[in-house]
């Protein structure tokens, strides 16, 4: 898809492109957005659609599509960059963006402000859908009597599956009271912690304890600890706050106006 535009006497066009294409400007998009970018791993397995920004056969922006619930489906805008010196046309860009596109909607984490500030210009029925987390400072929470060590390939947690488990695991009593792990699908060096309490041993500071130390295993492995919640979970997302971490902006999403 290609689409030639002509305003005020600039002339830009927009046009499908490979990955490959944008990888110079989406470098500069990650790099002013020094945090975890949630739906990062995307481009590199396939799921997205690339668009390339010129003006006056100048490469100055992209913008990525992808489904918003199934992976097929390209009906969700989800990146937009320019460089600086063309974001004061913006709005027209992007206005022509989702017209060539067809998307339906546009689903942003609000600590990439520029397209937050897009998004809630031409968008309405605004939705947040998560929290999302960076760290912030260190805890020193001691537990009595409670392991945190590497999982063993056969260690599991009764009425958990072991792909269910993370890497690493407490102990109280030589039982397995919670697991979790990072993941690192996520721009680097960003990293996304996630635990898991066994129901029986929750409310007592287990998970706090469980997040402060994958935080330690985090950073020793070359990453930054990062982390997100649904919007609804309070539990997680004071457990979240007790280990050091601190909010950082939310998932939101919103359908296009017509």
């Amino acid at each position: 898809m290609f689409v030639s535009i002509k305003h005020h006497g600039m002339q830009w066009s927009i046009r499908n492109v490979s990955l490959q294409d944008i990888l110079p400007l989406r470098a500069l998009f990650l790099q002013e957005n020094n945090f975890q970018i949630r739906y990062d791993a995307r481009h590199r397995r396939g799921w997205t659609d690339s668009y390339l920004i010129s003006q006056n056969d100048h490469p100055v922006g992209y913008g990525s599509i992808a489904g918003k619930k199934e992976h097929a489906d390209r009906d969700s805008l989800f990146e937009f960059y320019l460089l600086p010196p063309y974001r004061h046309q913006a709005s027209p860009i992007f206005s022509d963006l989702i017209q060539l596109t067809q998307v339906t909607e546009i689903t942003c984490q609000t600590n990439d402000t520029f397209l937050c500030s897009l998004t809630y210009q031409f968008t309405g029925n605004i939705q947040a859908e998560a929290y999302l987390f960076s760290d912030h400072h260190v805890t020193n929470y001691q537990l009595a009597d409670t392991a945190f060590r590497k999982r063993t390939d056969d260690e599991v947690i009764p009425g958990y599956q072991p792909d269910q488990m993370g890497s690493y695991i407490l102990l109280q009593e030589q039982e397995i009271v919670a697991t979790g792990d990072f993941y690192l699908h996520y721009n680097p060096p960003f990293a996304d912690l996630w635990m898991e309490v066994k129901e029986s041993h929750r409310r007592k500071g287990i998970g706090t304890y469980l997040l402060q130390e994958l935080k330690k295993e985090c950073y020793l492995a070359g990453r930054v600890p990062a982390a997100r919640c649904n919007i609804d979970n309070m539990a997680s997302k004071a457990c979240l706050l007790k280990a050091g971490l601190q909010l950082a902006g939310c998932m939101i999403s919103g359908e296009v106006k017509k």
